[in-house]
């Protein structure tokens, strides 16, 4: 989410600073966390100084070492959650050159284990998850318009409007819109 003034986009910004908070409490160096995730320090390096807006595959990895889910460290850069969340005040994350956005319908939430997150992949979009955020999390993907092919457990799932895949996730993910619409989707998430 990068301003045309090349100024950080204040989410940008927040996410930024809780990256380089948590890399902080857990004592590690720039090229601890780059072996723990596999990407390179100057890439760490230019998202904790809100240089750049990192990937959703980079978020995964970085989700991964850290223990949370993608929905859970980007409402740690929002304000305090409220109960009801209006539709205007839904965080929107966008991996534009993926072709991904992403609404946090119900961020997580103090006490409350489960989120919903709505999904939409641009027709030929393909993301890859190489771990999940935290091993054995629940998912529940429902589409709502277009189709999605998932593939989780080495076995590949062909969605279509209406459908529901229902999965733990232990390794690799993979979502990918074969066209020839865009595909939308409702992902739910709940903590094992």
């Amino acid at each position: 989410m990068r301003r045309t003034d090349d100024a950080p986009d204040p989410a940008d910004a927040r996410l930024a600073a809780r990256l380089a908070e948590l890399r902080a409490e857990h004592g590690w160096s720039l090229g601890e966390l780059a072996e723990r995730t596999g990407v390179s320090r100057s890439t760490l390096s230019r998202a904790e100084r809100a240089e750049i807006s990192p990937t959703a595959s980079v978020l995964n990895r970085l989700c991964a070492v850290y223990g949370r889910t993608m929905s859970r460290l980007l409402g740690e850069v929002e304000a305090e959650p409220a109960l009801l969340v209006r539709a205007a005040g839904q965080p929107v994350w966008e991996d534009r050159a993926a072709g991904f956005v992403r609404r946090s319908v119900s961020p997580p939430h103090a006490g409350l284990r489960g989120e919903l997150v709505e999904g939409r992949l641009a027709a030929g979009a393909d993301i890859a998850y190489d771990r999940p955020p935290v091993p054995g999390l629940e998912q529940h993907v429902w589409v709502l318009e277009g189709a999605l092919e998932v593939t989780a457990q080495e076995a590949g799932h062909d969605l279509g409007a209406g459908d529901c895949l229902r999965m733990r996730v232990w390794g690799p993910t993979r979502f990918r819109c074969p066209g020839p619409d865009d595909a939308r989707y409702v992902l739910a998430v709940v903590l094992p």
